[in-house]
């Protein structure tokens, strides 16, 4: 077997990894109903690599507004590699305890929000203390994890803990420990990780889901759809309608006048 056919092999296996999880993905999916059904959002965030989810899931063409997207930069930007603005300073700051806080208190919460989490170690200490915070303010948390390399992982938490302990559903993206799944005769390591494949179909059985559940509850999503599945002028217009939408629920975010006292 050739190494594309033994990597499309081992996708097929994460394949039926997310196949055997669809009760909780349907579970997950009316949590995020919830809360936007009541005006509200759910609060996305992931750190490296994982913000690849988090953009899968909104903004682009076949998502829909409800969603928060907390992406840093400084966690994220890994195009340098080296140097200012590189991949070290980048690995070192997601590990760096109180920023989650600093982060959240841009954000007037409600327990009316949901959140969705995604660290495919699930051991960094900022997606940990984000999730961990979350709870704290009587949210809900369903987080995205690869299970097999969580379990072989430390955690970078000074009292061990990880994404799991913090949240109220746990998904698996499938993948291995290590995360790469091709071994090629005459190399040390192993290329081509899966954990991104495993990670969008969950966002996407998510989303998919979550768009019936608002639709039988008469609230159709403004999904983004190109121009050419429905026309020049009437994808403009659905930009325009969504982008609004967005706008109106994160403003609900930044006014603390409202803030809902969780003590």
């Amino acid at each position: 077997m050739n190494l594309t056919n033994q990597y499309l092999v081992k996708c097929m296996s994460l394949v039926e990894t997310v196949r055997s999880q669809q009760s909780s993905i349907a579970e997950a999916a009316s949590w995020f109903a919830q809360s936007i059904l009541q005006g509200r959002v759910v609060h996305l965030f992931g750190s490296g690599h994982s913000r690849i989810m988090v953009e899968e899931m909104w903004p682009r063409y076949g998502s829909f507004p409800g969603f928060n997207p907390i992406v840093e930069l400084s966690m994220t930007f890994h195009n340098l590699v080296t140097g200012a603005n590189g991949q070290r300073q980048a690995m070192f700051i997601e590990n760096t305890p109180g920023l989650a806080d600093k982060i959240l208190s841009n954000f007037s919460l409600s327990p009316l929000d949901t959140a969705l989490i995604i660290s495919s170690s699930g051991t960094s200490v900022v997606p940990c203390e984000m999730a961990e915070l979350f709870q704290h303010n009587k949210i809900k948390v369903v987080s995205i994890v690869t299970r097999s390399h969580l379990a072989w992982s430390e955690s970078k938490r000074g009292d061990g803990k990880k994404l799991i302990d913090f949240s109220d559903l746990v998904l698996d993206s499938g993948a291995p420990a290590g995360d790469a799944m091709i071994q090629i005769e005459g190399m040390e390591m192993p290329v081509s990780p899966g954990s991104t494949v495993g990670s969008v179909m969950l966002i996407n059985c998510l989303k998919a889901e979550l768009a019936q559940l608002l639709t039988q509850q008469g609230l159709p999503p403004k999904a983004l759809a190109a121009a050419c599945s429905v026309g020049k002028e009437r994808s403009a217009n659905i930009f325009e309608e969504a982008y609004n939408e967005h706008s109106t629920r994160m403003s609900a975010l930044y006014n603390f006048s409202k803030k809902i006292s969780i003590e």
